[in-house]
């Protein structure tokens, strides 16, 4: 089942290239707004899965092409991204050691909205492609071996990242979690719809050129050792949101008037714009591109606010 919010916040049921609204079989969910709605909901899914394949085989669907979609998870409680969790095409030669962030649930847009650019000076703005998984259940110091139990489905993430922001050190809170760096959607996919999550292909395009494309065969610490550990740290709730990584080896510069799509293999495709009000420049090299050329880093700013004269 693919779900989504669209227009104002309305719950629909994908059906082809239309989307059915459910709204009503859901309604007596307590709930203050859409996101502890979908959140309840999931937790509740067992008991109106039925009701809800029947409204949605039911009524009449409207064309998605014609409606706002908003995004399907607009407030869990938790958002967590794994780090640095991928071999990079087997360049690494032994996983880096498991790790973590926690980025704000404020970062979320969804699809058709626009990531935008912060005034700090970063060396460079980035969007990770990542597959992200949903709890479905409360998850407590959940063994590995039962992981899989916990997931109600599975989501399109992008990591928004502003590189290199001062002090130097551990600085994922001011990289990770600005305004908008936590586009997904543009629909929640079920997890009986991703038969092994560990073999799907993750595509990202910038303006139609194609930037990163890697397999999630690729991850260095598997999604049930990834819940295993964040659920040893903290608890986890329904409609909370795993990011599993991405390979880095893709990533170029987000600019202003930048289109977004990411692409994981059975999750539609999300569509974000990048806004820039200083409208800084850099090339637009992927990380691979600069070490097919004997060169470190990334890429450096070429015109605008704080670039190096």
């Amino acid at each position: 089942m693919k779900l989504l919010y669209f227009n104002d916040f309305r719950l629909g049921i994908l059906k082809g290239e239309s989307v059915v609204d459910v709204t009503s079989v859901v309604q007596n969910i307590p709930h203050t707004g859409p996101g502890n709605m979908i959140n309840g909901l999931i937790a509740r899914f067992a008991e109106f899965r039925g009701p809800l394949e029947r409204a949605a085989n039911a009524g009449k669907g409207l064309p998605v092409s014609q409606v706002k979609i908003r995004p399907p998870l607009p407030k869990p409680v938790n958002v967590d991204c794994m780090a640095v969790n991928y071999m990079e095409d087997g360049t690494r030669k032994a996983p880096a050691p498991i790790n973590a962030f926690h980025k704000s649930p404020g970062c979320i847009v969804g699809h058709g909205e626009t990531m935008v650019l912060p005034d700090i000076a970063a060396t460079i703005f980035e969007g990770e492609a990542e597959l992200a998984l949903v709890i479905g259940k409360p998850a407590s110091n959940v063994p590995a071996a039962k992981a899989m139990e916990y997931i109600f489905g599975y989501v399109n993430f992008i990591d928004g990242s502003a590189r290199g922001v001062l002090p130097p050190g551990n600085t994922f809170y001011q990289m990770k979690s600005r305004a908008t760096f936590a586009p997904m959607g543009p629909y929640l996919v079920t997890a009986d719809e991703i038969p092994n999550p560990h073999k799907l292909q993750v595509r990202l395009w910038v303006n139609g050129v194609l930037k990163q494309n890697y397999s999630t065969d690729d991850m260095a610490h598997k999604i049930p050792r990834c819940i295993e550990w964040i659920t040893s740290i903290h608890d986890l709730e329904p409609g909370d949101i795993l990011a599993t990584g991405t390979n880095h080896r893709g990533l170029s510069a987000f600019q202003d008037g930048d289109t977004v799509d990411l692409e994981v293999e059975g999750m539609g495709k999300l569509t974000v714009k990048v806004k820039d009000e200083f409208r800084r420049t850099w090339s637009r090299e992927t990380r691979l591109d600069r070490e097919h050329k004997g060169l470190e880093g990334t890429t450096p700013q070429l015109s605008g606010k704080y670039a190096q004269a």
